[in-house]
């Protein structure tokens, strides 16, 4: 049958592995896709090693790639959010289907990319985009399409899941391991995204729409990083028979979705609990399947490469189809009023369990007072822990509380730093069970 012609957009460690991939693997691709799937351009600023270009077209203009004729697909691997976006809707414009790994670009303009691709009807294929090799845009939008998804929780940056594993496995502190992981080049050399956890909104934003039928919403995910967990805090979750990890949360609830990313307290037994370094896992809870797990490598070259190209197989598949009958983008065919009416929860509304940490003047009615504010706003204690000190010394406090709202959480702390007795502000993480009955 007559090839698929691909332009790829970006050379560097996915654009690299991608190329690697689809020539190494070309008899197994085109067995599986029925055509042959071959590189007809490049386009890139800085060569890979990595990589043979002989007898490949390359050029330096990424927008040359996306008018170029004898291109059927664009591939954009070249990240962020201006440039791409006018890419891929230049490609769309001149009937080119489209492949991603760009979750920035879709969290942020995927509802503008999709309208414009459905207009045109061609394909925008992004499984790359959340979790790098693990297929969980897929399982969510095609695998678990019979269910009702009740709640989605990740572990979906893998540098901030390195930092907290080493900090819990070696007791180091949260600026020493980060160091660490940017020498070895799991962090950036600056590492927001990761470490306060914007990479991760994008990522949890395509889920929950795809999990429960709403458009993009990336502006109503609450953020929250990881760089105020202490070693001390990693400890005492220990004690306590938890796991701190940085998650990405969303749950459909009878007030609307909530759509949060923060560290999260979950038992040891989780099976989220022991996903360790650099690795991704999803779980997922539906309503007739129960709950699902989606574990492997969530970054690197070709664990990245190997969901573009699978995208690009459905592509190659799907060519020739009515894009009438294709799977929709984001799962669902349109957006019934009922889903359509649920909004996104402010934190404030949400309601959880929470880790405190505090240091307070070993001064007999400290505790007292401390527990009388919290009942004040109706927040009771599951469990206490009071360390010794020496005279003279700041005592550790550490506090366990029940399921409360986010709000009277936060006028309960807003008190308590403002006690005299109290050094500095509180530390508080959530708890979520992600128990299968929540």
């Amino acid at each position: 049958m007559k090839p698929v012609r691909v332009g790829i957009c970006g050379l560097g460690t996915v654009g690299g592995g991608t190329f690697n991939v689809l020539t190494r693997n070309a008899d197994d691709i085109t067995r599986r896709a029925g055509r042959p799937i071959v590189i007809e351009q490049v386009a890139y600023r800085t060569p890979n090693p990595e990589c043979d270009l002989t007898g490949i077209d390359t050029t330096a203009d990424i927008f040359e790639v996306a008018s170029n004729p004898n291109v059927d697909v664009v591939v954009e691997l070249i990240g962020g959010y201006d440039v791409a976006r006018e890419l891929v809707l230049a490609a769309i414009e001149n009937g080119k289907h489209v492949v991603t790994a760009n979750k920035a670009l879709i969290a942020v303009h995927g509802n503008e990319i999709f309208a414009a691709a459905h207009e045109k009807g061609v394909i925008v294929a992004f499984e790359a985009a959340v979790a790098g090799g693990i297929p969980v845009i897929k399982s969510l939008r095609e695998g678990l399409g019979a269910n009702r998804i009740e709640w989605v929780a990740g572990i979906i940056n893998g540098t901030g899941n390195y930092i907290l594993t080493h900090m819990r496995d070696d007791g180091r502190a949260f600026e020493d391991v980060l160091a660490e992981a940017q020498a070895l080049g799991y962090a950036e050399a600056d590492p927001t995204f990761d470490v306060e956890g914007i990479d991760a909104a994008h990522k949890l934003t395509i889920l929950a729409s795809i999990a429960y039928g709403v458009p993009l919403q990336f502006e109503k995910a609450y953020t929250e990083g990881i760089s105020r967990v202490t070693a001390e805090d990693v400890e005492q979750a220990d004690n306590l028979g938890y796991v701190i990890k940085h998650l990405g949360i969303s749950k459909r609830t009878e007030q609307g979705l909530e759509l949060r990313v923060h560290p999260t307290l979950i038992p040891k037994e989780r099976l989220l609990a022991n996903v360790h370094g650099v690795k991704n896992a999803i779980a997922v809870m539906g309503d007739a399947v129960g709950p699902t797990l989606y574990y492997g490598a969530g970054a690197g070259a070709e664990p990245t490469a190997s969901a573009v190209v699978a995208d690009l197989l459905d592509v190659a598949r799907d060519i020739a189809t009515d894009h009438h009958y294709r799977v929709p983008y984001l799962a669902f065919s349109g957006i019934s009023e009922d889903v359509s009416q649920l909004p996104i929860m402010p934190m404030e509304e949400i309601t959880t369990a929470y880790y405190l940490r505090l240091l307070a003047v070993d001064r007999p009615g400290v505790l007292a007072r401390v527990a009388t504010i919290l009942s004040e706003q109706g927040i009771s204690i599951e469990a206490l822990i009071q360390k010794e000190a020496t005279e003279g010394e700041l005592v550790p406090i550490i506090l366990l509380t029940h399921r409360t709202p986010e709000k009277s959480m936060n006028e309960a702390i807003r008190q308590i730093e403002s006690m005299s007795d109290v050094a500095g502000p509180v530390t508080r993480i959530r708890v979520e069970s992600l128990d299968e009955q929540e």
